[in-house]
C-alpha cells in the first residue's frame, strides 16, 4: 500500500462512519460540513481499497452491504478502543477528560439517573455523559455494539454479551391519583385493580411481561394500552385509571402527594430487577469506574 493510503483510509472512514450512521451522503455532509462530492468520492475510493461493496444504492437510499456492516462495527471498536485509551491517559490527570455513554430506560432517566449524573459532574467536571433513552432490549444492544459504556435495564431477556455490574431489584404496584376509592388500601390484587379503568404497558415492555405471568391478568381490558411508563403514570395521577410500576420514575410524583404506591399482593409476582450492564471483558475503565461508584450508593438508597 503506497504511503499516502494511510491518511486517504482514515479520511474515507470518517465519512464511512457518518453516511452509515446518519443514514445518507446529504446528512453526513451537512454534520461534516463537507461538499457531498467529496464525501461519496472517498466512499468510492475507500470501496475500491478494501475491495468490498459497503453499500446497497437503490435510488436515493443507501443501505450497509455486509462488509458495510462488518466494517462500521469494527469501526466502532476501534474508536471504542480509543476512548478506553483516552480514560486511561485521564485517570492519570485525575479524570480531567473523558466520555462516557450511557443507556436507560425511561424510568430510570426521570429522576434516579439525573441525581447521579448531576453528584458525578459536581464530582468529575471534566467528564462528558451522553445518554441516550431506549426500551429495555434496545439499551443492551447499544452496550453490545460499543455505542454505549453502560446500560440502565429491566429484566433484559438475555446477557449475551454482558456482565451485570450492579442490581436491585423492586416490587410492583398499583399507582394511583391520592382520591382514588382504592388509595388507601395497604395492598392490592390484580383482580381487585381490574374493577376499576386501568392502564397497561404494550407487549415489549419488560414491565408487561411480569403482570402477564400473573393468571388474572388474561381477563384484563385495560382503558389504556401504551408503551410509556411517563403517560400512564400522568393518567393515573389524573384520576383517569390506575397504573402499574415500580417507585422509579415517579419519585417527585410521590413525594409531592400527586400519586400513591400500594403494593401488589399477588402470589408468585416476579419482582421487577434493575440492572446495571456492561460489556464482558470491556476491561478497566476509569470513568465507568467512577461513575459505579456513584450507583453503588444511590442503588443502596432505593
Amino acid at each position: 500500500m503506497a504511503k499516502s493510503e494511510p491518511a486517504l483510509i482514515a479520511i474515507s472512514y470518517r465519512y464511512f462512519m457518518a453516511v452509515a450512521e446518519l443514514g445518507s451522503v446529504r446528512a453526513a455532509s451537512r454534520d461534516l460540513n463537507v461538499a457531498a462530492s467529496a464525501i461519496s468520492r472517498q466512499l468510492i475510493l475507500l470501496e475500491s481499497a478494501l475491495g468490498n461493496r459497503l453499500f446497497d444504492r437503490s435510488g436515493r437510499g443507501l443501505k450497509l452491504a455486509p462488509a458495510g456492516e462488518i466494517l462500521l462495527n469494527g469501526l466502532r471498536r476501534a474508536a471504542q478502543s480509543h476512548e478506553n485509551t483516552l480514560d486511561e491517559l485521564a485517570a492519570l490527570r485525575r479524570l480531567t477528560r473523558g466520555l462516557l455513554r450511557i443507556a436507560t430506560v425511561e424510568s430510570v432517566s426521570a429522576a434516579v439517573l439525573p441525581d447521579m449524573l448531576e453528584h458525578f459532574m459536581d464530582a468529575y467536571p471534566g467528564i462528558q455523559v451522553q445518554v441516550t433513552v431506549a426500551g429495555s432490549e434496545a439499551v443492551t444492544q447499544l452496550v453490545r455494539e460499543h455505542q454505549a459504556e453502560l446500560a440502565f435495564t429491566f429484566n433484559p431477556s438475555s446477557l449475551d454479551g454482558l456482565e451485570a455490574l450492579a442490581s436491585r431489584d423492586l416490587d410492583l404496584g398499583a399507582i394511583m391519583a391520592p382520591d382514588h376509592p382504592l388509595a388507601r388500601v395497604r395492598k392490592l390484587s390484580l383482580a381487585e385493580c381490574a374493577e376499576h379503568p386501568l392502564a397497561w404497558p404494550s407487549a415489549g415492555l419488560s414491565l408487561r411481561a411480569i403482570l402477564d405471568s400473573v393468571p388474572t391478568a388474561r381477563k384484563v381490558r385495560p382503558a389504556f394500552e401504551c408503551n410509556s411508563l411517563r403517560l400512564m403514570a400522568s393518567l393515573a395521577s389524573r384520576g383517569s385509571c390506575i397504573a402499574f410500576q415500580t417507585v422509579i420514575g415517579i419519585e417527585r410524583e410521590l413525594a409531592a402527594g400527586e400519586l400513591v404506591f400500594v403494593p401488589l399482593s399477588d402470589k408468585r409476582l416476579p419482582v421487577d430487577r434493575l440492572r446495571l450492564v456492561a460489556r464482558a471483558g470491556a476491561g478497566p475503565r476509569p470513568t465507568v469506574e467512577a461513575f459505579m461508584e456513584i450507583v453503588q450508593q444511590y442503588l443502596r438508597k432505593l
